[in-house]
């Protein structure tokens, strides 16, 4: 440590625990430099959940440079006070009470800055690039990442949904052989309702849409096309794709000017009109070809669609 008009520490130098039963590295903040601590908690092997709670007795700036194999995003929630982190190149975040902070980092290299006498409570969740691109699809991580050393992609305020997670996660009470799949839990709710918003605003400042999101979009088509018996689910279709739910439905109104469950109905009653044209089959046999296993259920689905009933397209 050192003084100057601010108290340094390294954050390797702060005390600290590891309570290997909850996978959990407890650092205190040093009793001359004020009260409180931060616990690190590994949820997997890509997520990680930090609590601080500090109230420091002078200006502190605790150094840290975290070596990753890969670029991570970090989720703050500012439940209590101010904190300020500088990058090593002079970039600055801050991070308010009340607001949810989503930044990005290629390297964490910087310094963590509490003013003297303030109490700061917040809530962070590191997840890595890895983690992003198996959630939310390789193209939508990629979109996330510009190759900066750090990068703020939003600053919004707390959703109700992220704040009750934020308290479920502060107080856990629960017994200590599940505590750690309840934190589990409550962390992914609590980034659900965080990246839903981030997401929504996203979309109100609408999308750029690249060569890359029509193929996408045509690579989703194409899977329906042949699939349309036993078509995937939304979610599993978004995987496959490459991207995520949200952002698959986006692509297919602009693209399709239709829903992947409207695009799946499109080929399906298609296909089977063109069965009872043809064939002149009965319309158990058109259901059944385009995956209905009632034939009721596939009549009142062509009688809505064409507004006249398969069995007189078979009998034309």
């Amino acid at each position: 440590m050192e003084t100057s008009t601010r108290w340094r520490v390294k954050n390797d130098d702060l005390p600290s625990h590891f309570q290997a039963q909850e996978q959990r590295l407890h650092q205190a903040l040093p009793k001359e430099l004020g009260e409180g601590y931060s616990d690190v908690l590994l949820l997997d092997a890509d997520l990680n959940y930090i609590e601080t709670h500090y109230t420091p007795s002078k200006d502190l700036g605790v150094l840290s440079q975290i070596e990753s194999s890969e670029p991570r995003m970090v989720v703050t929630l500012g439940l209590k006070g101010q904190s300020c982190f500088t990058s090593h190149q002079g970039e600055e975040l801050i991070f308010n009470q009340g607001y949810t902070t989503i930044a990005t980092f290629n390297s964490s290299k910087g310094e963590r800055q509490y003013q003297a006498h303030q109490t700061v409570t917040q809530l962070r969740l590191s997840l890595s690039k890895t983690w992003l691109e198996r959630y939310l699809g390789e193209s939508q991580a990629a979109q996330l990442f510009n190759g900066k050393a750090m990068q703020l992609l939003a600053r919004q305020s707390i959703s109700a949904q992220g704040m009750i997670a934020a308290q479920q996660l502060l107080t856990a009470k629960v017994v200590p052989e599940v505590k750690r799949v309840f934190m589990h839990a409550q962390a992914m709710s609590l980034l659900a309702a965080e990246l839903d918003c981030f997401y929504q605003e996203k979309s109100k400042a609408g999308f750029k849409f690249t060569e890359r999101d029509k193929a996408i979009a045509s690579l989703a088509h194409d899977i329906l096309e042949q699939e349309f018996q036993t078509p995937p689910t939304v979610a599993s279709l978004a995987r496959r794709a490459g991207t995520n739910q949200f952002k698959l439905k986006k692509l297919f109104q602009h693209f399709f000017d239709n829903t992947p469950y409207g695009v799946l109905l499109d080929i399906r009653m298609n296909k089977a009109y063109q069965l009872l044209k043809s064939n002149h089959c009965q319309v158990s046999v058109a259901a059944d070809f385009v995956g209905y296993g009632h034939a009721n259920n596939f009549s009142a689905a062509f009688v809505k669609y064409f507004g006249i009933a398969p069995k007189v397209i078979a009998k034309q």
